[in-house]
């Protein structure tokens, strides 16, 4: 496959007497969609922090497209940022903005292009995830699908290399859940981009996944396909596969 992406190794952190990982390893490679599974409260939104380094690690190293993120300073993990993409699992839009001034947010602060470019970057990214003509709504007018779609094109707008997306399906009914899952494989299809998901809804990690990662007593257990994933006799993935849905 390649060099990775990005890499974990050896990534320990805890918070005072909550150990979350004691050696967290893993590869990341260019253009596949990676889906983290586990239990709640194992640590995969705690990774994604680390990754773009909201959190640092206690100890261990995160590599991200050839550069060591844990010694990275301000600057560096601004430059970083600008490559990676990330919905959160709220939408994290905020209330008293336009669609289009939260879109246009993380362009202002990477000093992405004039105002005409970013007006017509919000319109390209809306049509993307099927949202074209509501610039001027804010969000408390908007669906909880609708927002997570406004947060997914926020999360593209800045043309990242590595999408995150945590819990992207949470609390949406059938309908939405299948239109976010539709859109996380167009978009690599479309972006090729490399993506991390992590889900707590099985169908989805299965709809979406080209690998999972199963996180399983402070570490990643376990990497594999999707048909190895169903096939799997590891007794912790077995069990978390055939009655994981709606219990991560």
């Amino acid at each position: 496959m390649g060099e990775p992406i990005i890499s974990f190794r050896q990534v320990q952190k805890a918070f005072e007497d909550n150990v979350i990982y004691t050696g967290l390893s893993f590869d990341v490679f260019q253009g596949e969609t990676l889906t983290v599974i586990g239990g709640s409260g194992v640590g995969k939104s705690v990774m994604l922090k680390l990754l773009i380094g909201l959190l640092k690690p206690d100890s261990g190293s995160i590599v991200a497209f050839g550069d060591e993120v844990t010694q990275m300073d301000a600057n560096q993990l601004q430059k970083l940022r600008q490559k990676v993409g990330m919905l959160f699992q709220g939408g994290a839009l905020f209330d008293s903005m336009t669609v289009e001034e939260n879109i246009c947010y993380p362009l202002i602060e990477h000093k992405w292009g004039t105002t005409s470019d970013m007006k017509k970057r919000v319109e390209t990214v809306l049509d993307m995830v099927g949202m074209s003509g509501i610039e001027k709504m804010r969000p408390p007018e908007l669906s909880g699908g609708m927002k997570k779609r406004v947060g997914l094109a926020r999360a593209i707008a800045i043309e990242p290399e590595v999408i995150l997306y945590d819990e992207p399906t949470t609390g949406l009914d059938p309908k939405n859940i299948r239109r976010i899952n539709g859109l996380i494989r167009n978009l690599q299809e479309q972006l090729k981009v490399t993506s991390i998901v992590v889900t707590h809804d099985m169908d989805s990690c299965f709809t979406v996944s080209d690998r999972i990662a199963f996180l399983n007593g402070h570490e990643i257990s376990w990497t594999g396909s999707c048909e190895e994933a169903k096939a799997s006799k590891l007794p912790d993935l077995a069990e978390f596969v055939l009655g994981g849905k709606g219990v991560l």
